[in-house]
This record gives structure tokens, sequence and C-alpha cells, in this order.
């Protein structure tokens, strides 16, 4: 069995000073969702024992937030080829994860956040900023994981939970 859990970046700072996409920051909403959303995740007992984050600068921050703010002890990672990345180059990297974690995070961007649940699990999912969802896979190996081969278990929106203190 294995679980994957793609985290969308948080809102990001179109108006600060950046010379690239890549460069963008997050923005004081985006920066409380990851924190919201890292707690939120600790409570639940579902942390992964692996995070990768792509290098954009909004990824790699909503991760590092969201960990240090539920205290996860996930071991940590960002890799360049979660930026920009499709749907079906995401399904290779996925399929050569390491073994010994069977829960992972992968921190990214839309459209290929959405359209990778919507492959592996058929549901018409939209991932706004900062949403996590989790998908097991029947697979005893991340090589094995197919598209149409997974379920979604949940998908948590940051704006669901704000009201709440955590």
């Amino acid at each position: 069995m294995r679980k994957l859990i793609l985290f969308r970046h948080g809102k990001s700072d179109w108006d600060a000073d950046f010379r690239s996409d890549h460069e963008r920051p997050l923005n004081g909403r985006g920066t409380r969702a990851a924190r919201l959303m890292g707690k939120l995740l600790a409570r639940t007992g579902e942390q992964p024992t692996l995070v990768v984050s792509s290098t954009a600068t909004r990824a790699a921050t909503t991760a590092q937030l969201a960990m240090k703010a539920g205290d996860w002890s996930a071991e940590y990672r960002q890799d360049r080829e979660l930026y920009g990345a499709s749907s079906a180059s995401m399904l290779e990297y996925i399929r050569q994860l390491p073994e010994n974690h069977g829960s992972i995070m992968l921190v990214g961007h839309e459209p290929t956040w959405s359209g990778l649940v919507s492959a592996f699990t058929g549901a018409n999912a939209r991932m706004p900023t900062a949403a996590m969802a989790c998908m097991r896979f029947s697979a005893g190996r991340w090589a094995d994981v197919r598209f149409a081969g997974g379920e979604l278990l949940w998908l948590l929106k940051p704006r669901l939970f704000e009201r709440f203190s955590l």
C-alpha cells in the first residue's frame, strides 16, 4: 500500500519584487495557509515520511512552513523536476520514488496537481492554493503506480479550516 499526498503551494505575491516566476514568493495569506495545513495534517496523524518540493520559492516555502508548523519529522528534499512538470512526467517521477517511503508528499503546482488527481483517481478535483489531496494505491512498489490505479482518500482546502484555531 502506498500513499501520495499532493500539496499545492500557497497563494503567491504577484506584487513582490521577483525576477522570474520561479522566484515568486508567498503572500501573507499563502504563509498563513501553509502553516494551517501543516498543523492540520499533524492533527490527522497522516504526515508523510518524505516531502519533496518543487524548487520554486513559493512551493519550497510552503513545504518548509507546513513542516515547521506541524512539527513533522519527515525527510525533506527539493527537486526542480516538479516545477513545470506534466502529468506524464510526474507519473514517471513517482515511479522512481524511494521504496523505503510508503507515504510521500509532493509540493508543487497547477494545473499538474489537479490533473494528477484526476488521472490517478478519476475524480474531477480542483486544487486551489494550499490544498492537499491524499491518494492511496494498492501497489506494493512506487514503480507499480499507474494512472486510474489510485483512490482519493481526502481533499483538504485551507478555506474550510481558517476559522478553527489549530
